[in-house]
């Protein structure tokens, strides 16, 4: 978890202090404020959970990976220069990030498939809110984003896939909590 952590400050530090024509329009600035938030999620739940059972060290190590792997994309420029990472990138990243919300829940008081469904329907709700974020963000006059319907549809669809392998892979590997 504290690698995952690291990595994460290093790669928006080095986006923020390192002048790089590459990340021009990509967002950054706004990136290093909102995703620094996936490294205390899960422990703010853990929290106002009343902490109960151990820290969610995996789950919270789950769910920075897909942005630290977003932003090792940028720095560099597998979007741009690496066929298909985008959508590869979709697909791997809600198999992480679902797999940190099936993690939370208590295997003694879910079924495994309550667990999976729930993981998967996390995950499409998510894709749904990002994509439609991707949209204002566009809107707003930020360039470098190359949105078309297609790619919508298309991570709207990998990433849902995504999800529901990362939900069945935690239920099936975790059957207890992490």
């Amino acid at each position: 978890m504290l690698l995952a952590i690291a990595s994460l400050a290093l790669c928006l530090l080095v986006g923020l202090v390192v002048p790089m024509e590459r990340l021009d329009g990509k967002g950054w600035p706004a990136r290093a404020v909102g995703y620094p938030l996936s490294s205390v999620a899960m422990g703010t739940i853990w929290f106002l959970r009343g902490q109960k059972g151990r820290f969610p060290y995996i789950p919270t190590a789950l769910l920075v990976t897909p942005f630290i792997l977003d932003l090792l994309g940028n720095l560099f420029r597998f979007f741009d220069t690496v066929q298909n990472f985008d959508d590869f990138l979709h697909f791997v990243n809600w198999m992480f990030l679902c797999a940190a919300f099936v993690a939370m829940f208590d295997p003694t008081k879910l079924a495994p498939w309550n667990r999976a469904a729930l993981g998967a329907g996390f995950g499409a709700f998510a894709i749904i809110l990002w994509e439609f974020l991707e949209y204002v963000i566009m809107q707003s006059g930020t360039t470098g984003l190359h949105l078309s319907y297609e790619d919508t549809i298309t991570d709207l669809l990998l990433s849902s896939a995504g999800g529901l392998v990362g939900s069945l892979v935690m239920v099936r590997l975790f059957p207890k909590s992490v």
